[in-house]
């Protein structure tokens, strides 16, 4: 399936985004995350993936050019793969990535088998897919995690529709979750953290970070 939100991000906005938004290295992605969270990307994730294996393996879905990913890689973790909708952005993912499995595709139609995975993130996607289309997207996410699913999403209490650059119906905001697991059963919460922004344009927004256990 292609949904209106899957066009947009594939065209020139999805690219213009990623030359807008991207740094070309870790350390300018953690100089990003320092001015937006005041602490870095890494930081963020220690808390949630500092007692798991290094050897799991791992999927990000809508991984953008790859840079969480090489920061995974960086606290040892070696068996990472990305799948990414937006076809310039998996170029520039395969040039300044090593060692990591890189492929086009879409979050609704996971070109893996069932439990492939250990653990399957998301980094900023969910916020980006209607919520009418969200049960299809995580049944995917969910079908293809052995163990884990993990993600770092926009919060709110409550689903609510933010403008986006002078577009509607592009960003959400929501407990992504308690949407997890109200859709399975299976799914309990290991670990939920809030990061504020601390940036002066954006303060009073969070993000949450999430790890669910599948039983």
């Amino acid at each position: 399936m292609q949904t209106k939100q899957e066009e947009f991000w594939s065209g020139e906005f999805g690219k213009n985004y990623t030359n807008r938004n991207t740094p070309q290295n870790l350390e300018e992605w953690n100089k990003h995350y320092i001015e937006k969270y005041g602490k870095t990307r890494e930081a963020i994730n220690q808390p949630f993936l500092a007692d798991l294996d290094k050897d799991i393996k791992i999927l990000e879905v809508g991984c953008n050019t790859g840079l969480q990913l090489l920061s995974l890689q960086q606290m040892g973790f070696k068996n990472l793969y990305g799948l990414e909708l937006q076809w310039y952005a998996v170029e520039q993912a395969k040039s300044i990535t090593q060692n990591i499995n890189i492929v086009q595709g879409s979050g609704f139609d996971l070109p893996f088998k069932d439990g492939f995975f250990d653990l399957v993130m998301t980094n900023g996607v969910l916020i980006h897919i209607s919520p009418d289309d969200l049960p299809n997207f995580i049944s995917e996410m969910h079908r293809c995690s052995k163990k884990y699913v993990m993600g770092f999403e926009y919060h709110a209490e409550d689903i609510q529709a933010i403008p986006y650059r002078g577009n509607e119906d592009y960003l959400w905001k929501g407990d992504y979750a308690k949407i997890f697991m109200d859709k399975f059963s299976d799914l309990t919460l290991v670990k939920k953290e809030i990061t504020p922004y601390v940036s002066e344009n954006e303060k009073g927004n969070e993000d949450a970070t999430y790890l669910l256990e599948k039983k």
